[in-house]
């Protein structure tokens, strides 16, 4: 039998340029999710400073980020539990770098992920790992993965995870509901949901892997108009999306078992296919370097 893990979905919502109020109401999330057996809790995307790069005092907000890395691999190795901490920024130069870890539950990293595909407005901020390619690595749930937010519109950023061995994908992101313009929002104000509930679980189809997707949400009071898209869930093929969040701040735990990824991988194939030697999209995948 695979195993079943438990996974904290923890749907932050981030004040802009306060990392040390973030930290501690991340934190207080990931010990209840230690205390209800949890394996993995995974945090939003710019959950430390939120996303406000015009705003005075943004970059060093940023810069003050990295030690709060070391914080949580302390917090890891004393709860045992593996965490991804959503991203966390750091300076390369005059631009910024998006970087998602894997922390094991030993408290060691595992895997370091610089987001690659930039959406548009964070070009002027940002840098992108550019060439770098995906890979997976090997933790204490399995293979896993890491993207970062718009990287979920490209299905070659999974297919190269899952040419690599990932059974789990992780996914934190910072996605709202205006992200589109005036007119792209008039032609379905719930367009970005569509979009994010589609996709999710259209990948795990195509990939037959398990999606964990954490998204940032609005706030946590009753009635509050917010535009944090939210609907962070766990993402698998048959079952579709499990734990799915609504728009507020808040956490879900959702038992994971990877033996559905079994019973996917024997209906659909994929990653057989993608292994034989006529597979017929063999070329998106760099087999030789000596032929580059």
């Amino acid at each position: 039998m695979a195993p079943v893990y438990k996974v904290a979905l923890i749907q932050l919502h981030p004040k802009p340029l306060q990392p040390v109020q973030n930290y501690e109401k991340s934190a207080a999330f990931i010990r209840d999710a230690a205390t209800n057996g949890c394996h993995l809790a995974v945090l939003p995307e710019y959950h430390l400073t939120s996303w406000a790069p015009d705003q005075q005092g943004f970059k060093d907000a940023c810069a003050d980020a990295l030690p709060y890395l070391q914080r949580y691999q302390n917090l890891a190795k004393e709860l045992h539990i593996c965490i991804v901490p959503g991203t966390i920024m750091e300076s390369d130069g005059d631009a910024l770098q998006n970087i998602a870890y894997f922390i094991s539950s030993d408290g060691q990293i595992a895997a370091r992920y610089q987001k690659k595909n930039l959406w548009h407005p964070e070009r002027r901020h940002l840098v992108s790992s550019a060439h770098e390619p995906h890979t997976a690595f090997d933790t204490p749930l399995g293979r896993v993965g890491l993207l970062i937010c718009w990287d979920l519109a490209f299905p070659e950023a999974f297919r190269e995870l899952i040419a690599d061995g990932a059974q789990i994908i992780c996914i934190p992101t910072f996605w709202t509901m205006r992200d589109v313009s005036d007119e792209g929002y008039a032609l379905n104000p719930d367009g970005e949901a569509l979009f994010l509930n589609s996709t999710v679980v259209a990948r795990t189809f195509e990939n037959t892997c398990a999606i964990v997707f954490v998204n940032a949400g609005g706030p946590a009071e009753k009635g509050d108009d917010t535009n944090f898209a939210g609907l962070s869930q766990v993402g698998v093929p048959h079952r579709g999306s499990l734990g799915r969040l609504g728009r507020a701040e808040g956490m879900s735990i959702v038992d994971l078992d990877l033996d559905v990824l079994r019973v996917a991988e024997e209906n659909y194939k994929v990653r057989e296919d993608m292994q034989a030697e006529g597979w017929h999209y063999a070329y998106t995948r760099i087999r030789d370097e000596s032929k580059l």
